[in-house]
């Protein structure tokens, strides 16, 4: 089995009612977790039950055990995107976001070769998130995790590109998560919010970049991530460049066909199927597409990498790349603590069930 580095996995540190109450976060939807005490435990919101969770997601040994399990090398670990907290007041959310960020690092310290954190940032506040994301990078984190939309905003809102725009300037990599999902009214059932709701809000977070000059306007040296596989991107792209040779409404914006856009930003590998891995593949290539699982959630990759491993799509040199040398790259691994092969500097640089620990219903 190859080395994998799995940078899509979550965490959800041991968040009691009353510490939200007391950082303010006391509002009805307020999520916090219940320990039960035997390995299992409830994500709640308020005082009513969200989402049955395991240990693994927030003990860092039953992590580590079941990293052991699968073979997985290296988790790149965020907190559950249901904490970004984006709706609230931003102060508060700034002082929510440092304690989870301060949690992270807790956990991290268990093997901190083993598992490296992802912090996060009150986003409706760009000062405020500008500030976190320097005051966590500089405490240890390798890079932020950030929803894709604040409040309705896409990625192309002038102030959201400010914060990307520090993150280049600082060399802070980005990886992006679908949240909160579009359309909540019409998804609540048949786990759609997780199945439609994350690749649709992944494609147009995607092409807002894309389509609205965005890339355009960031330096080139900006390190972004899509999860989910960049959602319908890869399956719609000749569709975009189809409406882009023939509307100007799309050339409006967009100086170049939006397929030339895939060396400004990287891909996770949550595709789960050797044909959607051909389609992703064709429209990234190998070196833009990093291991992603979704750990510990129910619809994540049980054998994180394990698709890749099992292909006959690449050749090894490129299965290794997909599984750790460009998530090595990305996130500024030093392969040396990994006794992983030295990364090529330039490849990847992008200015050139159960029991397994897993919760059972649906994906934050």
């Amino acid at each position: 089995m190859m080395r994998r580095i799995d940078i899509h996995s979550h965490f959800f540190p041991p968040l009691s009612r009353s510490k939200s109450r007391a950082l303010g976060m006391d509002a009805a939807d307020a999520h916090w977790l219940r320990d039960d005490g035997d390995g299992t435990g409830f994500i709640m919101t308020g005082e009513r039950e969200y989402r049955p969770v395991q240990a693994p997601l927030w003990d860092p040994e039953a992590r580590l055990a079941e990293m052991n399990r699968s073979g997985t090398t290296v988790q790149v670990i965020s907190a559950a995107p249901v904490l970004f907290a984006y709706g609230g007041n931003a102060r508060t959310t700034a002082r929510w976001a440092a304690m989870i960020n301060d949690q992270a690092l807790e956990m991290s310290a268990a093997d901190p070769v083993r598992l490296r954190a992802l912090c996060q940032v009150p986003l409706q506040d760009i000062d405020l998130a500008c500030a976190e994301v320097s005051r966590s990078c500089e405490a240890g984190h390798i890079g932020v995790h950030i929803g894709n939309q604040v409040q309705g905003r896409n990625l192309d809102d002038p102030e959201l590109l400010r914060f990307l725009t520090h993150c280049a300037e600082e060399n802070i990599a980005v990886l992006v998560h679908p949240s909160p999902m579009p359309a909540a009214e019409r998804t609540s059932h048949d786990l759609l919010k997780s199945l439609d709701g994350m690749p649709a809000g992944t494609h147009l977070a995607v092409l807002s970049l894309i389509l609205s000059g965005g890339f355009d306007r960031l330096p080139r040296e900006l390190r972004i991530c899509f999860t989910h596989s960049g959602g319908n991107f890869a399956s719609q792209l000749g569709q975009v460049d189809n409406a882009w040779r023939r509307r100007d409404l799309v050339t409006a914006n967009c100086p170049r066909p939006p397929s030339s856009y895939t060396d400004r930003f990287s891909v996770d590998s949550a595709v789960f199927s050797d044909d959607a891995l051909a389609l992703l593949l064709s429209a990234m290539g190998s070196e833009r597409i990093l291991t992603g699982s979704d750990y510990p959630f129910a619809l994540d990759e049980i054998d994180p990498g394990s698709l890749i491993d099992n292909t006959r799509l690449v050749e090894t040199e490129a299965k290794k790349d997909m599984l750790y040398r460009n998530a090595a790259r990305f996130f500024a691994i030093d392969a040396d603590d990994l006794d992983l092969e030295p990364p090529d500097d330039d490849a990847n640089n992008p200015s050139s069930a159960d029991g397994t620990g897993r919760e059972t219903e649906g994906a934050v």
